[in-house]
């Protein structure tokens, strides 16, 4: 009697869990049939997320937001279970919805929408349930479920697909990147055995990315190596005539590029840290990641250069540090030094350093070199050691930023914090700079790569004008 009593119960439980109607309309649009109670906590995983957001991702997009949740705080302590909940979640709730943006809550188009909560910087978030279903056909002719579950092996493929990432020394992003894309597509593919799943599954899959989710080329062919990584890697496992068919294409595209007065504008509205980076950015083109990167020791005051460690394509260089910002940076690197002060005190673990490092020098990672230039204001717990150390910002600071600042300058232009690099590279070859140095100063493999820049100079080509002009 009290098992028959508990299983009523749970029956009771299980209708009470009935999900909103946003919640159902988002399901239908993502194209997934999931029972009441399942719909409900994936419902509840969503509210969790847009509330976070607008509070705490304010002028994010929807990817950078959804990263952003899965890697902070609030999911720390989360069972595996639970964590691949709040994941299924989040992925249905990016295909079912659309028109993601922020709007500033004190202009005109906002006074209509004066409900919505407000962030702490005044913005408010809009997005739209989308009007048609999503990839149910495709799921549905092919025999394939993405709302049936994942694989049973999923979390032991995933262990394995993380370990061997590791061993080849990928690094964090791509493995987090690789890691995504897997998890999508087991996702899509339902409860398939490991047995069953083959070159057929993959290729519905880049069909629905590219007809359904209409993936830019380069997204695409993200999604391609990562699927072929794994299949090879993890399931030991070959794809056939997939692995020797012809990629995405990606069609030629000019990088968008800022005047000199435009980067003044734009750099008039940037201050602090953030503003310190942005100008490091244009001042010696610095890709953004190799800026947040940045190491004490990495600094030459004397020489007024930067030395550029494990960049892209794990090449190193050096660049310029430029004159107007060197005093800035110099009092920002005192100001870090009495943090670095703080944690020696505090006996904290040192900064994550690269390969064997730490292993081969125990105290490296304690010492004032190593220490980040642009290092976090928390602490956090690092995602491979488990161990609590400061970590660099993070890179969504200076998204942040950058589109602040665009707004407030008010350039038009679609710019992210790449621009400025393209915008280095496209000012130094109007002002005469050769482009082997130029090439030299980007990191570039080949000077092919560099010349596309002379495609967005102020004078193109040998400086010839429009027959309009003449």
């Amino acid at each position: 009697m009290k098992n028959e009593d508990s299983i009523i119960e749970g029956e009771k439980i299980a209708q009470s869990l009935v999900p909103s109607e946003a919640v159902r309309r988002i399901l239908v649009a993502a194209g997934a049939s999931v029972p009441d109670d399942v719909a409900y906590w994936l419902g509840i995983h969503m509210a969790r997320f847009v509330q976070h957001t607008r509070l705490n991702g304010e002028l994010l997009d929807l990817p950078l937001a959804i990263e952003s949740y899965l890697a902070g705080e609030r999911l720390v302590g989360y069972e595996v279970w639970r964590l691949s909940q709040v994941e299924q979640a989040l992925t249905l709730f990016s295909r079912g919805v659309e028109r993601w943006q922020w709007i500033k809550a004190s202009s005109p188009s906002a006074k209509t929408r004066a409900n919505l909560p407000v962030g702490p910087g005044g913005w408010q978030l809009r997005y739209r349930i989308r009007a048609t279903p999503f990839a149910g056909e495709i799921c549905q002719s092919s025999g394939l479920a993405s709302a049936a579950g994942t694989p049973p092996e999923t979390q032991q493929w995933m262990e394995a697909l993380r370990r061997s990432i590791r061993l080849n020394h990928y690094s964090l992003r791509t493995e987090k990147a690789y890691e995504e894309q897997v998890r999508r597509f087991l996702a899509f593919v339902g409860p398939v055995s490991g047995a069953d799943l083959g070159e057929t599954h993959v290729k519905l899959f880049l069909e629905h990315l590219a007809l359904n989710q209409r993936l830019s080329a380069a997204s695409q062919n993200q999604s391609f190596s990562a699927l072929l990584y794994f299949f090879k890697r993890v399931l030991g496992k070959s794809l056939g005539e997939l692995e020797s068919t012809v990629r995405a294409h990606r069609g030629r595209r000019l990088p968008e590029v800022l005047s000199r007065d435009e980067v003044r504008r734009f750099l008039l509205f940037t201050e602090g840290t953030s503003g310190l980076m942005l100008r490091l950015l244009y001042g010696a083109g610095l890709r953004l990641m190799e800026c947040v990167r940045l190491r004490v020791k990495e600094v030459d005051f004397d020489r007024n250069m930067l030395m550029i460690k494990d960049g892209k394509g794990g090449k190193d260089r050096a660049v310029m540090l430029p004159e107007s910002a060197r005093s800035a940076l110099r009092d920002h690197v005192e100001r870090v030094r009495l943090l670095w002060e703080e944690d020696c005190k505090c006996d904290r673990a040192g900064v994550w350093l690269p390969d064997a490092l730490e292993r081969k020098y125990p105290s490296a990672g304690k010492e004032w070199g190593w220490q980040w230039v642009f290092p976090a204001k928390k602490p956090s717990i690092d995602p491979r050691s488990g161990q609590e150390r400061r970590h660099h910002l993070s890179d969504n600071t200076l998204h942040k930023a950058v589109k602040v600042a665009a707004q407030r300058a008010g350039i038009a232009k679609s710019i992210s914090a790449h621009t400025l690099r393209h915008s280095f590279a496209t000012h130094l070859l109007e002002s005469g700079a050769d482009i082997r140095t130029v090439q030299e100063l980007l990191g570039h493999a080949s000077v092919e790569t560099t010349q596309i820049y002379t495609h967005v100079m102020q004078r193109p080509g040998i400086g010839i004008r429009s027959p309009l002009d003449t």
